[in-house]
């Protein structure tokens, strides 16, 4: 369950699943950014562990530093990024019937992923 799984922003590893629940600690690279994205089925809680973090969510801009957390209702656009030059590392909680990364919706993505 602990395998590390590369992205073009970084990587993630999962480190629990339950019925309704994930677990992931998410490595954002310098420059890294997530795509604008929604989920139908599930919310998300980040809590940054080291770095900083630009997070959109709908139209507002937040700026999370360690020790600093942020709830992403389901449905909402929200969007990670790095945009410092240290690497970031947050951990990220999901919740909610389905769990999987096909429940993505993606409206703006930097790497060009459908």
């Amino acid at each position: 369950m602990n395998e590390k799984i590369q992205k073009p922003w970084g990587s993630y590893q999962i480190l629990e699943k339950g019925k309704n629940h994930l677990v992931k600690n998410i490595f954002v690279k310098p420059g890294g950014i997530l795509s604008l994205q929604s989920h139908k089925y599930r919310s998300e809680h980040w809590v940054v562990v080291n770095g900083n973090a630009t997070v959109t969510i709908e139209k507002k801009i937040q700026y999370l530093k360690s020790n600093e957390s942020v709830f992403i209702p389901i449905h909402k656009k929200h969007r990670l990024a790095n945009n410092t030059k240290e690497d970031l590392n947050i951990i990220e909680v999901q919740y909610g019937n389905i769990l999987r990364e096909n429940d993505i919706v993606r409206y703006k993505d930097i790497y060009n992923r459908k």
